[in-house]
């Protein structure tokens, strides 16, 4: 696999949320939010979508379309990494007079060229990588002021043409699967609106490995919209907006505080401690508490060990997968430094890690508390004593919040202001927008401010509407 292409597809798991993508899914990119004005609101639409953008928020808001509408949406994606990288997204609704409302939308995300290379970095050509999806939606009414929907998605991902190293079947993927949505308007005498969705829901992604296959994002959205203001030619409105994903997964964990990650699953046996996914339909009640549930040392760093030595030498659990006791050796002349022994000195295996190349005595060093890359980045994060981490309140860490409001004046002109806040992913970016309608042609802008650094800082966003 290019690494060109990993990175790319990083940066857009660390762009859509990071609490996004910690959970290990596939297909992340499906989270990305289309259309300036959910942006503008921080993203908070599940219960005021009543456009041709709702088959994406919530596709039961397709059913409170004034007219028949199509939107479109064109962006350049992260160009503070690459340059000809773009995300485009379609979308419309059409209603049919006692029938209920046909819609859908489409997304083509470009990853641009890539170069191909082999495992000796020769190259062998170029290729594009790209990801799609088009859902087909239909919505109803069933009370006067209650609406459901629903989404038939299919989503095609090609990263590359064939898989690299070990890894085996080809650098793509073809799946299915569906959305749900629900609003209920007009409540505490018309002055609030109820949405839920849950979207992306099915069968796990096979993507290069089938052996390696990652659930569905699949994601619950909850939400409501307040009238503050409801009038002839002024409207006021408050949105909220609670994210959270469903898919169950379960890291490498150290259960019985042998430091040894044990072969097996699941993590409640006497060896089952290695990381692995619920099927989509048990992880979507698991996803409540696969992160309480079970409390243990945690390796991050995914070399099986929990921690290592720190600097003066004293052992905080370095094993080999056997369950050997490792010790750093390096000889007078230098010929095993750089060498792991085990406590017999039998042959050597190749670990990470800081070693002193001079003396002939053993020489200790590692990473303490900390897994194989830690003192490499600012942020590592420790193993040893990572066991705090079985508790309830990182399950609402999780709970993404989306907050923002809209003023209208005489249906035409809108103002917007909104907010994301993504505790566990350390995310916290103000959004403002503005959008006009007139003759049924609508134009929406939104801005995403937040942290310096963030890919997505500092952002701008347009979309087109029209009705008819």
């Amino acid at each position: 696999m290019k690494r060109k292409v990993l990175m790319i597809v990083l940066g857009i798991v660390f762009t859509v949320s990071s609490a996004f993508a910690i959970t290990n899914t596939g297909a992340v990119w499906l989270l990305i939010a289309p259309g300036a004005r959910a942006e503008a609101m921080g993203e908070a639409h599940v219960a005021i979508a009543n456009d041709a953008y709702a088959s994406y928020y919530n596709p039961a808001g397709l059913a409170y379309m004034a007219k028949n509408e199509i939107g479109a949406m064109y962006s350049k994606w992260l160009p503070n990494l690459v340059n000809d990288m773009y995300y485009t997204f379609l979308a419309g609704g059409y209603h049919v007079p006692n029938v209920g409302t046909f819609g859908g939308h489409a997304i083509y995300l470009n990853l641009g060229e890539q170069q191909w290379t082999d495992e000796y970095g020769n190259s062998l050509g170029t290729f594009t990588s790209y990801m799609t999806a088009i859902s087909a939606s239909y919505a109803t009414k069933i009370t006067k002021n209650s609406s459901i929907g629903v989404n038939l998605k299919f989503a095609y991902q090609m990263l590359s043409q064939v898989g690299g190293g070990d890894e085996h079947g080809d650098g793509d993927s073809f799946h299915l699967g569906f959305d749900l949505g629900y609003q209920v308007r007009n409540l505490l005498n018309d002055r609030l609106d109820l949405g839920f969705a849950i979207s992306n829901v099915g069968p796990k992604i096979a993507f290069i490995d089938k052996a390696q296959a990652d659930p569905q994002p699949t994601n619950l959205k909850m939400g409501f919209n307040i009238n503050i203001l409801k009038q002839e030619h002024n409207d006021l409105s408050f949105v909220l907006d609670l994210n959270r994903i469903l898919a169950s997964s379960h890291p490498s964990m150290d259960a019985n505080d042998n430091y040894i990650i044990e072969m097996g699953k699941p993590l409640d046996t006497d060896f089952g401690e290695e990381s692995y996914t619920d099927n989509w339909f048990t992880g979507i009640f698991t996803s409540f508490t696969d992160d309480w549930h079970y409390a243990g040392d945690i390796d991050y760093s995914g070399d099986g060990i929990i921690g290592g030595y720190n600097a003066e030498g004293e052992k905080q659990g370095w094993y080999n997968i056997y369950g050997e006791e490792i010790v750093a050796v390096s000889s007078a002349d230098g010929s095993t430094a750089g060498y792991w022994y085990n406590a017999d000195a039998e042959a050597p295996v190749t670990a990470p890690g800081e070693y002193n190349e001079g003396g002939g005595s053993a020489n200790f060093a590692g990473w303490g508390e900390y897994g194989s890359n830690a003192g490499q980045f600012q942020d590592d994060i420790k193993e040893v004593g990572s066991e705090s981490t079985g508790k309830f309140s990182n399950e609402l860490r999780e709970i993404i919040l989306n907050t923002g409001i809209e003023y209208v004046y005489n249906k035409m002109f809108a103002l917007r202001a909104g907010f994301i806040y993504d505790q566990e992913g350390d995310v916290m970016s103000p959004t403002i927008g503005f959008g006009f309608i007139y003759k049924g042609l609508g134009f929406d802008f939104a801005y995403t401010g937040g942290a310096e650094g963030h890919p997505l800082a500092n952002t701008m966003r347009y979309s087109l509407r029209y009705e008819f």
